[in-house]
């Protein structure tokens, strides 16, 4: 097992991380900016090291100062957690290069699946179902351009190979606006990705979000873990998750499952792993893999009993998988919010001192986050403070308790979501299930126009 791990990350997943190093017995290092050198984690780490300032490129996103820390600590591996250099090829090179575990996928394999193109074919290679689109990457010639949009079928859907996090994408619903957006999101592309390579698909209409949890070991053996649904969304941004995904039989699971497990074998998949697909009319359509843990991992969790943090740091050390796919089964439903830092109205980011906390309690509630009394949430980083997970015998079990938790939440100081989140879960919609990715936006859209 891994000696000592550096965790180059902050908030609630490092927290999380750090916990699963002490139940594997692992000693841990926290790199940290200078305006959080009073996360929690820091505080409960086996040493900690200051990366650099608040912005994250001197600090999170600095890598030599990540590699340096990991050296003067003589740590064994870094985990990245999610976001910031979780999915960076070249750091994941840079770290092996330096002596160190990555607790990830392969260099090679993040950077496969980070170009959204490669991608798509690498999926279509292995049988998994993918959007109808162009096929690669688009160039310059209008009239190929013109006549790939009409073989799909208008709407399409112009994509950022490079892209991500619901950036760098547009929509467009006739001929006289393709050429435009083609060149406008390229544009973006270059600036947002230094990569301007954008694609074409069909863009579909009403789907729901719906992924896949795969885990592979370094031996040849890898498994899914169910399905989750991701599809209350604002502005591409997950807001509430949940497990199993409502409407998804155990016939539909077993199969895309199947289709996900012989892609990891095709492209070599190391850890944790999630291939995300709409769903629509009961078809699956790939859009991308995360080559990462993911912050909606909770939910897979209690539903299947399988801790994937310790997971994903036994199959770095080189472990062989415990447990094959005839081992793995869903018990119960588990919801998940997103607790932010925000006005649950205009939406804009609240830093700032929080007073009190209280979290909620009682039978299956789970709370992920790093608040505690007297905290400063930054102004510099995303505004995500916190996870509340609900699990139940059944769905509405699960609802029902997520609408005491948010109840019993205390947060003053700062503006939190939790506002929003309550009405999500009273919504006569989303208790029936199987919303699609707009129905939030539209529900907003109306409150607002009725206010």
């Amino acid at each position: 097992m891994i000696e000592k791990i550096l965790i180059a990350n902050r908030g609630e997943i490092a927290l999380r991380v750090l916990r699963a190093c002490n139940a594997l017995g692992i000693k841990t290092v926290a790199a940290h900016s200078t305006v959080d050198r009073n996360l929690k984690h820091v505080a409960m780490a086996d040493e900690s090291v200051c990366i650099g300032a608040a912005p994250p490129g001197e600090s999170y996103l600095n890598v030599p100062a990540l590699i340096a820390a990991a050296e003067v600590t003589d740590a064994s591996a870094i985990h990245p957690g999610y976001g910031f250099l979780s999915e960076n090829a070249d750091f994941a090179e840079r770290v092996e290069e330096s002596g160190f575990i990555f607790i990830g996928p392969r260099p090679d394999t993040i950077r496969l699946m980070g170009d959204k193109v490669a991608a798509i074919a690498a999926m279509r290679e292995a049988g998994v179902p993918t959007v109808p689109g162009s096929d690669g990457p688009l160039g310059n010639d209008r009239e190929k351009n013109a006549a790939t949009a009409k073989r799909i079928g208008y709407p399409i859907i112009v994509k950022a190979a490079g892209g991500g996090g619901g950036r760098g994408m547009r929509v467009v619903h006739t001929e006289a606006a393709l050429h435009n957006s083609i060149a406008m999101t390229q544009s973006e592309a270059r600036a947002a990705f230094g990569n301007e390579v954008v694609y074409m698909e069909k863009f579909l209409t009403n789907p729901r979000h719906i992924e896949i949890q795969v885990l592979a070991d370094q031996h040849g053996n890898a498994v899914h873990l169910g399905e989750r649904d991701c599809s209350m969304q604002r502005r591409h941004q997950k807001v509430v998750e949940e497990a199993p995904a409502p409407g998804i039989t155990q016939e539909q699971r077993q199969a895309i499952g199947d289709a996900c497990v012989a892609a990891c074998h095709r492209i070599n998949y190391r850890g944790v792993g999630t291939f995300e697909f709409l769903y629509d009319d009961g078809e699956f359509y790939f859009i991308e893999m995360n080559t990462r843990i993911q912050v909606e991992h909770p939910v897979t969790e209690r539903v299947t009993g399988i801790d994937l943090i310790s997971q994903q740091i036994r199959v770095a050390a080189g472990e062989k998988l415990r447990f094959t796919q005839d081992d793995i089964s869903w018990r119960g439903h588990a919801v998940e919010c997103r607790v932010n830092a925000e006005d649950s109205v205009n939406f804009m980011p609240s830093p700032g001192l929080v007073e009190q906390f209280h979290p909620p309690g009682g039978p299956g509630i789970r709370v992920d986050s790093h608040l505690y009394d007297g905290y400063r949430v930054p102004p510099n980083y995303d505004s995500m403070i916190g996870k509340l997970i609900s699990y139940g015998e059944d769905r509405e079990i699960a609802i029902a308790r997520m609408r005491g938790a948010l109840a019993e939440t205390l947060v003053t100081g700062v503006n939190t979501n939790i506002p929003l989140l309550q009405r999500i879960m009273a919504d006569k919609g989303f208790q029936a299930g199987g919303c699609n990715i707009h129905y939030l936006e539209k529900r907003l859209a109306e409150i607002r126009e009725a206010s």
